[in-house]
């Protein structure tokens, strides 16, 4: 007769679910070694913790990294832009820092597959969920800041958020980008944007996927678990390559021809 194991738990658990897994990749884009003991514990998510004896979970890393991630951020903006107003470098961290600038420098790390979550949350892909992904990235630089300190912790945030910081918006929070898209259009005397959405998954957790068009010309896509989600961050897309004078100009070129 097959007798099922018995399940694991509690420390066994972690070992177990930790060590299915290479995290070197990860490390190399951190750039930085790791403890074991609190990479484990980095990318323990509650869920996780929960399901298997209440085990330590990375809130407090997550506590930690916050503050990291917010003084770094915070000096390199004052010093990248010296004659721009406090209101506007505020508005500037506070983009750069939220959770979904958080989850874009977690998706392009690959942090997803590393994090190590419940049934519940494996279930409703909360690998690729904006605030778990926040969460677990700030969890990883509370680690590093204990492991190595300040100024170590802040290298790490500068070389993952360089191209944010450079490109850094006052418009601010998530929600006013569509607004900043349709300002930096009308700047350029170019089209209002259109914007096409699809969504797929069960009811109770679409995925929604957004596209933005000027002039029939794609220049933008986003995902989130709402419409409204996936357009902003499509629309953030659409800022970023506008910063582009090249793609400017093919706009405005593609635009004149209509005429």
């Amino acid at each position: 007769m097959n007798r099922r194991r018995p399940r694991l738990t509690g420390e066994a658990a972690l070992n177990a679910r930790f060590g299915k897994v290479d995290h070197a990749p990860l490390l190399a884009s951190l750039g930085v070694e790791i403890p074991e003991d609190l990479l484990k514990l980095a990318l323990s998510h509650r869920s996780f913790a929960n399901e298997n004896g209440n085990l330590p979970n990375n809130e407090r890393l997550e506590f930690l990294g916050d503050a990291v991630l917010g003084l770094s951020i915070a000096g390199k903006l004052y010093e990248y832009y010296p004659t721009r107003p406090e209101s506007d470098i505020s508005k500037m961290r506070a983009s750069i820092v939220s959770r979904y600038g958080l989850a874009d420098i977690a998706r392009e790390i690959g942090l997803g597959e590393f994090v190590m979550l419940g049934k519940g949350e494996l279930l409703t892909d909360g690998s690729n969920k904006d605030s778990i992904l926040a969460d677990t990235t700030e969890a990883l630089l509370g680690a590093i800041y204990l492991a190595h300190g300040f100024e170590v912790a802040r290298d790490v945030v500068l070389r993952l958020f360089d191209e944010k910081v450079r490109t850094a918006s006052a418009v601010g929070l998530h929600h006013d980008w569509k607004t900043a898209l349709q300002e930096r259009l009308a700047e350029y005397k170019l089209s209002m944007p259109v914007y096409a959405a699809t969504s797929e998954g069960p009811e109770h957790e679409k995925l929604f996927t957004a596209t933005v068009s000027v002039n029939g010309t794609f220049i933008g896509t986003g995902q989130g678990q709402s419409k409204k989600v996936a357009e902003q961050q499509a629309a953030r897309e659409s800022l970023q390559l506008l910063n582009d004078p090249e793609i400017r100009n093919q706009l405005i070129l593609c635009q004149n021809s209509q005429k």
